[in-house]
């Protein structure tokens, strides 16, 4: 049953390192952006996965512990994945696929509101890879005026 990676599959392999990363996160409009850091360990599970630890400060402040995963489903022909984090209780599950130039996966996923009113919302991350050492990931919420709102920047620098 062995399962040999595919380019989707190599391409996520270029997420695998130890990372420092920096933030800024909109809570509410009109307020300025929280600022935030960490560092995130990526490593790869049978080339297939890539398994992406993060530990760092949280918008409103406290430490958290983020686990994601991501890999690629020949059969869907997407990309496939999840997260979780040591101070919320909901498994967000990913779908997404890349652009044509194959530098920004785009993952989709529905989760609780930001706004705290128990609805659900439309979810995207955005990662780019900038180059061999620099990635950034921007998180959108999908608004009621039917628009993605960006809300958070996460930009990502390998350590050397």
């Amino acid at each position: 049953m062995k399962t040999e990676p595919q380019k989707e599959h190599e391409w996520l392999q270029r997420l695998v390192g130890e990372w420092t990363y920096k933030s800024e996160c909109s809570m509410e409009p009109g307020k300025p952006p929280e600022r935030f850091e960490g560092s995130e360990s990526v490593r790869s599970l049978g080339g297939l996965w890539v398994l992406c630890e993060g530990r760092g400060e949280m918008p409103g402040g406290g430490m958290a512990t983020t686990l994601m995963t991501l890999g690629y489903d020949p059969q869907k022909e997407q990309y496939v994945g999840t997260w979780v984090a040591s101070m919320m209780t909901y498994l967000w599950v990913y779908d997404g696929s890349m652009d044509a130039e194959e530098k920004m996966l785009t993952l989709n996923a529905e989760g609780p509101s930001c706004a705290g009113d128990g609805k659900f919302a439309k979810y995207q991350d955005v990662i780019e890879v900038k180059s061999h050492d620099h990635r950034v990931m921007t998180s959108h919420m999908l608004g009621d005026d039917g628009k993605w709102h960006e809300f958070m920047t996460v930009s990502y620098r390998r350590k050397k």
